[in-house]
């Protein structure tokens, strides 16, 4: 569509490539500084006694030092987000209870915990989020006074169903806050074959939702008006793994891990336009990948992070663009 522009990548740096698998990350602006987070472990992609989360801090977006590092004992830690609210910067992570010998992994045994901090520099936690038992947590956003939160789960709580088997039976909850520690439910963004949903919340008060794809299910768009308890959705064309969904000026920014017809994986952004996605770059990117994090510096100029595994070893990548 010849009215959506392209988006050029300016600057591409390596962030952290070292003997870890570093993943699954985010990006925020905080109190005049920029923040990273990710995902570190020693032992690859799965579930490991060895994850631990990440954040890195930077003035300038080019030169980072590790700002805090936790972990939570007994549980792997993965896929941390951002949420600014209420005068402090949260991250939050999704964690696994480990399992015992070889039993499998049990969604209802997941649990949300935070850490936070006011100053950058004193950080508290991490603390296990009430409300989140049984959930695995994912992005956040505020909206007014509350915090709300995605959050994967079995419905009705069903047994003796291995990790993330019968997709059709989870469902992505959206969850709600007062102080970022307490969550409570408020609606369902789907019903079935939930998964990482990115949201946020527009001008007229309305929610649009995108939850990630897989197996023979793609990616939908979901909308909400307030008091967002009824959502209607529309399928996309594709799956989009570990998906952001920002505005980036007066556009919707999507982006995401790609599958081609080839099978191979590549890191993708896009325009939302009419409940359609439309593609403006592809990211050096390749194998295990994605999970973009996204910062605008004005309407025409944006940092992004995102991982990948296409240069050997799973490292970090920040990209700074450009809208042309």
């Amino acid at each position: 569509m010849s009215h959506l522009p392209t988006i050029q990548i300016e600057t591409l740096t390596t962030i952290r490539q070292d003997a870890n698998h570093n993943a699954f990350t985010d990006l925020c602006s905080y109190s005049g500084r920029f923040y990273l987070t990710f995902r570190r472990s020693l032992d690859g992609h799965g579930v490991s006694s060895s994850g631990s989360v990440v954040v890195l801090e930077s003035d300038d977006g080019r030169s980072w030092s590790e700002a805090f590092t936790f972990c939570v004992p007994g549980r792997d830690t993965r896929d941390p987000h951002f949420l600014v609210f209420k005068g402090s910067l949260f991250v939050y992570t999704g964690t696994w209870l480990l399992p015992e010998a070889d039993l499998p992994l049990n969604l209802n045994e997941a649990i949300g915990y935070a850490a936070w901090t006011a100053d950058g520099s004193e950080w508290s936690g991490p603390t296990q989020m009430e409300g989140t038992h049984a959930h695995y947590v994912w992005r956040a956003t505020a909206h007014g006074d509350r915090a709300f939160l995605c959050a994967r789960r079995r419905r009705a709580y069903a047994s003796g169903i291995a990790d993330e088997q019968e997709p059709e039976s989870i469902e992505a909850a959206m969850l709600e806050s007062a102080d970022g520690l307490v969550w409570s439910f408020r609606s369902l963004f789907v019903g079935d074959f939930g998964d990482e949903t990115a949201f946020l919340f527009d001008a007229d008060d309305s929610a649009v939702a995108l939850v990630r794809g897989g197996g023979e299910v793609p990616a939908r768009i979901c909308r909400s008006a307030p008091p967002w308890t009824v959502w209607t959705s529309a399928y996309l064309d594709r799956n989009v793994g570990g998906p952001l969904l920002t505005r980036w000026g007066d556009r919707y920014l999507v982006g995401g891990r790609k599958i081609k017809a080839d099978d191979t994986r590549t890191t993708s952004l896009y325009w939302l336009h009419e409940d359609a996605l439309h593609e403006a770059v592809e990211l050096p990117s390749g194998g295990d990948c994605s999970y973009p994090g996204f910062v605008a510096l004005g309407a025409e100029r944006g940092l992004l992070s995102y991982y990948s595994s296409h240069e050997g070893s799973t490292a970090i990548y920040l990209a700074e663009l450009t809208v042309r």
